[in-house]
């Protein structure tokens, strides 16, 4: 398998994990060390892997009562050992997407190869402010 290939199953599992609300899958493949700036604060930013898993219930409840989370684009680029990708996802409420529907959540993920396994070590998130 490519190193692009796997980076590409990274994060469509990562997706999975999410809309799922299973946060053992959101955290898998995640560095103890990850960086994460997110929609909602903290503006600095969220930092560990303790920190990361902590931000995602407020979000599983926002999943659970409907919002949608689906991946529509994704691109990587890999290297030896680093890669990043860059992803389009509709994430929102059946009301918001219905009131805009061509509004996306931008994701950008850092990786590192550690032998012969990716991980992410920076996730940004945000959304396109009109």
């Amino acid at each position: 398998m490519s190193d692009e290939t796997a980076i590409r199953d990274l994060i469509t599992r990562w997706v999975d994990a999410v809309t799922n609300c299973d946060l053992d899958g959101v955290v898998a493949d995640h560095d103890p060390g990850i960086v994460m700036f997110d929609v909602p604060p903290p503006e600095n930013g969220v930092r560990g892997i303790d920190a990361y898993r902590n931000s995602w219930p407020p979000f599983f409840e926002f999943i659970r009562s409907g919002a949608e989370f689906e991946l529509l684009e994704l691109d990587v680029a890999a290297g030896t050992d680093v890669a990043f990708a860059y992803a389009l996802l509709r994430c929102g409420t059946p009301e918001e997407t219905a009131a805009d529907p061509d509004r996306r959540l931008r994701l950008t993920i850092g990786l590192r190869n550690r032998g012969g396994r990716w991980y992410v070590t920076h996730e940004h998130h945000s959304f396109c402010h009109r």
